[in-house]
């Protein structure tokens, strides 16, 4: 809705300077959780999306502004249970402990709604552009599934609570990537890193164990953070709303004033001659000018 009412206004100004594109990946999740537990990546988390980008005539300063809308797998894996041997640590007489983690997973469907940033310069004749990206990030969590390692416990639906669950978040993200121009039409590649600011747990001051829940909470003690961070890669094709290009494409830049500036050495040099000539004559007591006849 947001994305619509944006394009609809943003189409009847600056001769359609903005692009239309669609994203899909995928990348990889993680948590990071305070007190540290023993956490890892998880892969393959799928992200799909949309992309406005409005194009400012000045790149080195503006660049571009949009917004997108994306769907995006996030996900963590929390060791929530260990076993633990035991290695000699040479002929010291120590031991060093090794342990075995079990994981809980669990998956979350998430949209976002990125604010950007995008710097951005041409190359090959406009035919090729590099970007770099930032972004402020606000999102929705609407649904999740949970799962144990090896079936030890059941999965599925998480339950949400909300004393326990945080629906929605925000944090920040960056990236970089490029886009070929065949007329048009813009296929290219980006990568993004989105760090999470909110908690997906409300700490254990709001919710402090998991005494009252099912399996979906492998908690003891409710996190004091739980951020959820995201990696992408993503394939991207988009539409140019006019068939003539960008603006910025067809700014002259002026030259600088130094650049300008000439120097005719000759005519200068005649001056200064001309100039001496006349000092000498008319100076009271000056010598004759060696140059001219003897009479």
């Amino acid at each position: 809705m947001v994305l619509t009412i944006v394009i609809t206004l943003c189409s009847q100004q600056a001769s359609a300077q903005h692009t239309l594109t669609f994203v899909g990946g995928t990348g990889a999740s993680y948590a990071r959780f305070y007190p540290a537990q023993e956490t890892s990546w998880t892969w393959n988390c799928e992200n799909y999306g949309i992309a406005w980008r409005y194009y400012s005539d000045k790149p080195r300063f503006v660049g571009a502004v949009g917004i997108d809308l994306e769907y995006r797998e996030r996900a963590y894996n929390m060791g929530w249970r260990y076993t633990s041997s035991w290695i000699p640590i040479g002929d010291t007489g120590d031991f060093k402990e090794i342990r075995r983690y079990e994981f809980y997973h669990r998956k979350i469907s998430t949209v976002m709604l990125p604010l950007v940033w995008q710097p951005h310069f041409y190359l090959a004749k406009n035919r090729l552009r590099l970007f770099v990206e930032a972004a402020v990030v606000f999102s929705y969590n609407f649904s999740s599934s949970y799962s144990y390692q090896n079936d030890e416990r059941p999965g599925g639906v998480y339950n949400w609570k909300i004393p326990r669950d945080n629906r929605f978040g925000y944090g920040l993200s960056g990236g970089a990537g490029f886009a070929l121009l065949f007329g048009q039409v813009e296929i290219g590649f980006k990568a993004k890193y989105d760090f999470g600011y909110s908690d997906i747990l409300k700490n254990r001051n709001k919710y402090y164990s998991n005494t009252t829940d099912g399996y979906e909470n492998p908690f003891s003690y409710t996190p004091m953070r739980s951020p959820i961070d995201n990696l992408s890669f993503s394939l991207t094709l988009g539409w140019r709303f006019n068939k003539r290009g960008f603006d910025e494409w067809f700014v002259v830049r002026p030259k600088k004033e130094k650049g300008l500036r000439t120097f005719n050495f000759s005519a200068q040099t005649g001056a200064n001659g001309a100039q001496g000539g006349q000092n000498a004559q008319g100076a009271p007591g000056g010598r004759p000018n060696m140059n001219q006849t003897r009479r």
